[in-house]
């Protein structure tokens, strides 16, 4: 029997989904951190649980060739940091493939492909955690604060206007827990959000001298009680030539930096003409889970003049209002449940484009998009498991699997985003 404290002398077999490597010991699953495939090492059990243990990588007995040195593997964002990048996309891949086989049921006859990013500076967006010694991103399963600049996930800029916004708050900094950082693509506009400990407005006052010290747009503040802060104009735009690979002519997308957006600023374009290309022209479309209009703003400046974008989100609704005005009825905007829009919508829409949270659909939305009768389902996901337990309930719905391609937007990490193409 494993028990935890013990260590154990194991070979490593394959990737699983959330960043550790599947190995096994006397026929009992151990899920590894800090390991390669085909790699043996001696691991330190964490826990145990009823069929599967975890644990942490003591020394490398014999290593993989594509091992390499890493500052922090186990600092969030640098999990697969001792992994050389190639096969990283490699790995990625194999999740995606795993978990459509082993979840889904769904043997792909190829594997996928994994469109690479570089490994530097490529986050547009990110939620850092604050205490007393500054902002960082947490230590894998841990509330230990690692640097964030050591990362390279973010860009030095980025960086830079966080530590000055906490200087410049001063005495107010105490209160502070957390941060999220929006940049735009460029990295020449930024803006923050505060979650703090007591009311926002006890705060406003520093939040100037905040956005003149860290060369923001603006910033917002919330706290236990009370509305939303906001100072100056918190918003980061970028064109939506930039965003369309040049296939729109005019327009902006702006956000909030409370509002979910795609991270990667080098791959966004990439993702975005593939949901294009996968969207008939002149087809009515239900863009769901829309976020902030990525995908509708995108599909009306290229020539769609039917859109419905539905999204829950108060802060992300908020600016898919203001990003959708200037296209009038080409893009109809929807604040609410997809659940409820869904089984309430009168039109027919010929192609529905999902891109649901990591938990993927609801079984309700589920069933509801199944029963819709799109001839066409672009589904955007993060979350490879959810995306193949999702994908079966579409195939058993009469769809298909058209097309499936991967994304690595979140490079060192075990993410990555899939954009699925089912149709009927």
């Amino acid at each position: 029997m494993l028990t935890p404290g013990s260590d154990v002398r194991i070979e490593i077999e394959k990737p699983a989904a959330g960043g550790r490597m599947i190995a096994r010991h006397e026929g009992q699953i151990v899920l590894v951190a800090g390991a390669i495939p085909g790699e043996h090492v001696s691991a330190r059990i964490e826990r145990v649980e009823k069929r599967l243990a975890f644990a942490s990588t003591t020394s490398v007995l014999k290593a993989s060739p594509d091992r390499r040195a890493a500052r922090d593997p186990l600092c969030g964002g640098c999990v697969y940091a001792h992994i050389a990048y190639a096969r990283q996309v490699s790995l990625k891949a194999d999740i995606i493939s795993d978990a459509f086989t082993r979840i889904g049921r769904i043997p792909l006859q190829q594997s996928v492909n994994v469109l690479p990013s570089p490994e530097t500076g490529y986050r547009l967006r990110a939620r850092l955690h604050v205490n007393e010694g500054g902002a960082g991103f947490y230590r894998e399963g841990t509330h230990t604060l690692c640097d964030a600049r050591l990362t390279n996930q973010l860009s030095p800029g980025a960086v830079d206007a966080v530590d000055a916004a906490l200087a410049a708050l001063g005495d107010a900094r105490s209160a502070v827990t957390s941060i999220e950082l929006s940049e735009n693509i460029s990295s020449d506009q930024r803006a923050l959000h505060f979650d703090i400990t007591r009311e926002a407005q006890s705060i406003e006052s520093q939040l100037g001298r905040v956005i003149e010290a860290a060369g923001l747009s603006g910033c917002t503040a919330r706290g236990y009680l009370g509305p939303l802060l906001r100072v100056g104009q918190p918003t980061v735009t970028d064109p939506l030539s930039t965003l369309t690979s040049g296939r729109a002519a005019s327009g902006q997308l702006g956000r909030q930096p409370a509002s979910f957006f795609q991270g990667n600023r080098f791959l966004v374009p990439q993702l975005v003409t593939t949901v294009l290309d996968a969207t008939p022209s002149n087809s009515i479309v239900l863009d769901l889970y829309a976020g902030v209009g990525l995908f509708s703003l995108a599909l009306a400046s290229t020539g769609q003049t039917r859109v419905t974008a539905v999204e829950g989100d108060k802060s992300s609704s908020s600016d898919l209002r203001e990003n959708a005005a200037p296209y009038g009825d080409a893009i109809k905007v929807k604040v609410g449940r997809v659940e409820d829009f869904i089984h309430c919508t009168p039109e027919r829409a010929a192609t529905i484009v999902v891109d649901p949270p990591r938990t993927g659909m609801s079984r309700e939305a589920m069933d509801a998009i199944a029963s819709y009768g799109a001839s066409r389902i672009v589904y955007v996901s993060c979350d490879p498991p959810t995306m193949a337990r999702d994908a079966r309930r579409l195939l058993d719905a009469d769809y298909r699997l058209t097309s499936l391609q991967g994304f690595d937007l979140f490079p060192n990490t075990p993410h990555v985003e899939s954009v699925g193409v089912f149709d009927r």
